[in-house]
């Protein structure tokens, strides 16, 4: 069989094959450093430097940037009563279910343990309430078997806006929603909290944005 050749007969050009066989280990490598292994969700590396675009974006344009911020509820309690393989069905269950429900440009990020972040693009706080409100909706109404039992899982939401003019750095930004989610907690877990002096209007009136856009559904 005749050898495939370098089309300007280069002596040391890669061969097409293997040309392929790098493009391949290139886009493996890339997926090892900013996709996690478990949950097929972007990892806390990618995270923060994907938050630090969409913060510069809003610096440049005004356009806000909406950010969930999301804790399984009792958690711990899985893994202690139904061993980590099934806390791992867990965090995958609801990764599956961020994946399914959120727009293309959406970013959502495992921000490790039983925690999750999602970076809501070109997003005002009232939609990123909608959006928060939908998956507690869709996570709560999930059953899961684990070994005999059937169990639902609930998560705590934190949700906040980055808005032009303010002066935040990606953790002072994170550490802002994570307080959201500890009073979500206080309050008695599976629901989303927020600033309400922040929300123009009220969270449950739907939004053009909402309808046109926020309930595309994300390809799996």
């Amino acid at each position: 069989m005749k050898q495939s050749k370098c089309p300007h007969d280069h002596p040391d050009c890669p061969l097409p094959a293997d040309l392929e066989r790098l493009r391949r280990e290139r886009e493996a490598m890339r997926k090892l450093v900013s996709v996690d292994e478990l949950t097929g969700l972007f990892n806390f590396r990618f995270l923060k430097n994907a938050l630090e675009r969409e913060m510069e974006r809003t610096r440049r344009t005004g356009l806000s940037t909406g950010l969930i911020m999301v804790d399984l509820d009792h958690f711990k309690q899985v893994n202690d009563v139904y061993g980590h393989e099934n806390g791992n069905l867990a965090l995958q269950t609801a990764a599956g279910i961020w994946k399914t429900n959120l727009r293309k440009i959406d970013i959502p990020c495992r921000y490790g343990g039983e925690e999750f972040v999602i970076i809501l693009p070109n997003t005002r706080i009232r939609d990123a309430i909608h959006v928060a409100e939908r998956l507690r909706r869709e996570l709560a109404a999930v059953t899961i078997v684990m070994n005999t039992d059937t169990i639902r899982l609930t998560a705590s939401f934190g949700v906040d806006e980055y808005r032009e003019g303010e002066s935040l750095t990606v953790d002072a930004f994170i550490h802002r929603v994570d307080l959201f989610v500890l009073a979500a907690k206080k309050e008695g877990r599976n629901r989303v909290c927020y600033d309400h002096t922040r929300v123009a209007r009220p969270a449950t009136e739907v939004t053009a944005q909402e309808r046109e856009s926020l309930f595309i559904k994300r390809k799996s």
